[in-house]
């Protein structure tokens, strides 16, 4: 069959599942069924948007000759951007994985192009009150409604077809704080503060911040944005020390799925305060703007380590358990990292031309005291590695130590450091919390997590909880209770080829009933990080929200009685499900 042929039947199936899907009357709208809104209604909500409603064309529509936008020069462009976080961004539709968008219109020429896997309209939103706007005009048309900030999401949930989107990039806007008085409340709190709306990214926010003298906790990606980041709960290389990012929240303008525009804190609103900050995102409210604590600038330091054990020397799942069970202890110091470890590899910056078995850690230190100094972060990391090569013949584990470097802030170390930056495949995450319990008190079973995990992808082991996470009680806030006594956010990647179902289907089954499973059985009382995660998580409530679910889902029903917000894995998507790329009641 031509790919010709082949695109009009995906076409024409789609268009038909469509129908059928959407004459149910417990079906959201769709475009033919009786209940969409007429061309002239939604030039109607234009107006009142004063032309800020978008009918998208798919973006790799460009590089397909039949497609009316195409452009021999501009597809050039497109391929090239297709490939970085940024690009997605700046895209009112597009976003950093192509299978979120069914990979129906990638910017390759002999592959199908269509806008199946795309919304129907957008709301370029500016202000709060064009987000109202949408919330009114889907709720009212029973329209499916989804929420775009980056498209930094690795989970599909700005991404939808048949719905209307509402982007909140353009939504910008940073002020200042050298107090903070909720809305509504008696009491100052005494901290720095920045307002920033729900466009900003942390690019910009650490940026703004730094230029202050002043350090946020931020999410490891530049183009990740304060939305999604926050309401899902938010790690950073500084969370060891301040807490999640959603423990620094303060305060958010929202707008209600019935349409209200509020303002939630402490003292207002909590039960929505409470919830968004780390029950997710595109659930229980729009984030319109949020205001979070900051904190005075501190020097920062910062080491590489890479230890390789050459592919005939066994060990290497007792060398990455020896490593990882000093985690809390290096913790304890100060310590930070985003470790990796990867079977067969190679690297031309570490001069490693032979495939090893290779673990790779970016320490790293703020110097929150005298007694922090490049001495002590030096001795503390030589130390975790003697201890895990001891049972090593010397020379056998190779690999390399650099020197300590020192930097005036965060913000000077993150600025050059900050990712992932690449975009444009297939692919899926797959992750878990890990305790001290899980990292130290067995290594063999630790050893044979590892390599069930990542024993074929590798896997990233970041030290990002501890101290500042625990200190808060587990209700302080929706995120997880997990974290609050979790070390390490291990988390792993699966890519495969686009267009190919039966890969996709092989990997995706891999993530949930192999790599992830080996994670679930050696901690079987933790959780998953939602924003890092598997979609296809087995009991993913509790998983991902523990104890916190009931309570959020009953805040979910009050707030949103009619799923005008949903999503997947999402609090309160239970009664819903896909069928055709139509949302529908089980």
């Amino acid at each position: 069959m031509s790919i010709t042929m082949y695109l009009y039947l995906l076409q024409f199936l789609g268009l038909t599942s469509t129908l059928q899907a959407s004459s149910h009357q417990q079906c959201k709208a769709t475009p033919g069924s009786h209940d969409w809104p007429s061309d002239f209604e939604w030039a109607q909500l234009n107006q009142t948007l004063s032309g800020r409603l978008i009918k998208p064309i798919p973006p790799g529509a460009v590089c397909h000759p039949d497609q009316s936008t195409f452009d021999s020069t501009t597809c050039p462009v497109v391929q090239a951007g297709w490939k970085t976080a940024v690009w997605h961004t700046n895209n009112p539709v597009s976003s950093i994985r192509d299978n979120w968008n069914n990979d129906t219109c990638i910017p390759i020429p002999t592959a199908p192009c269509s806008g199946e896997g795309y919304p129907i309209y957008v709301i370029n939103a500016t202000v709060a009150s064009d987000v109202k706007k949408g919330v009114d005009f889907a709720r009212r048309n029973n329209i499916r409604l989804i929420v775009k900030g980056t498209g930094h999401d690795y989970l599909g949930r700005s991404s939808a077809p048949n719905s209307l989107s509402i982007w909140t990039h353009h939504m910008r806007g940073l002020q200042f704080h050298n107090t903070f008085q909720p809305t509504g409340c008696k009491s100052t709190i005494n901290t720095q503060a920045i307002t920033a709306a729900a466009g900003t990214q942390m690019l910009e926010l650490g940026y703004e911040a730094h230029l202050r003298n002043l350090t946020i906790v931020s999410g490891g990606a530049a183009t990740v944005g304060v939305g999604g980041y926050l309401t899902g709960g938010g790690h950073a290389a500084l969370s060891h020390v301040y807490g999640m990012g959603a423990d620094q929240v303060l305060e958010m303008e929202v707008v209600t799925p019935k349409g209200e525009i509020l303002i939630a804190n402490e003292c207002q609103n909590s039960d929505i305060f409470w919830a968004m900050r780390g029950g997710g995102g595109s659930t229980f409210s729009v984030l319109t703007s949020i205001t979070i604590r900051a904190f005075p600038s501190t020097p920062f330091l910062a080491s590489t380590t890479l230890l390789a054990l050459p592919p005939q020397f066994p060990g290497y799942y007792h060398l990455l358990s020896s490593i990882y069970a000093q985690f809390p202890t290096l913790s304890a110091k100060g310590i930070s990292t985003y470790s990796y470890f990867k079977p067969n590899f190679t690297s031309d910056a570490w001069n490693i031309t032979s495939p090893v078995n290779a673990y790779y850690s970016s320490f790293m230190f703020p110097v929150l005291s005298p007694l922090n100094t490049t001495e002590s972060f030096a001795a503390a990391i030589n130390e975790a590695v003697s201890i895990a090569t001891k049972d090593f013949p010397a020379g056998q584990v190779i690999g390399g130590f650099e020197p300590v470097k020192s930097y005036p802030d965060f913000w000077e170390w993150y600025k050059d450091h900050n990712g992932p930056a690449a975009a444009g495949t297939d692919g899926l995450l797959g992750s878990r919390l890990l305790d001290s319990e899980a990292l130290t008190k067995d290594p063999a079973k630790l050893a044979t997590a590892l390599e069930g995990a990542g024993g074929q992808t590798g896997m990233g082991m970041f030290l990002v909880g501890g101290k500042g996470v625990a200190s808060k009680v587990t209700d302080y806030n929706s995120v997880n209770p997990a974290w609050r006594k979790a070390f390490v956010h291990a988390v792993l990647n699966v890519d495969w080829p686009p267009l190919n179902m039966a890969e996709r289907a092989k990997q995706e089954g891999l993530v949930t009933n192999s790599y992830i499973k080996a994670l679930r059985d050696l901690a079987p009382d933790m959780g998953a990080y939602i924003n890092e995660a598997d979609p296809n998580e087995p009991n993913f409530q509790h998983s991902f929200w523990g104890t916190n679910y009931e309570r959020l889902l009953s805040i979910k029903k009050k707030v949103d009685p009619t799923d005008v917000l949903w999503c997947h894995p999402c609090v309160g998507n239970e009664g819903w499900e896909e069928v055709g790329g139509v949302l529908c009641r089980k």
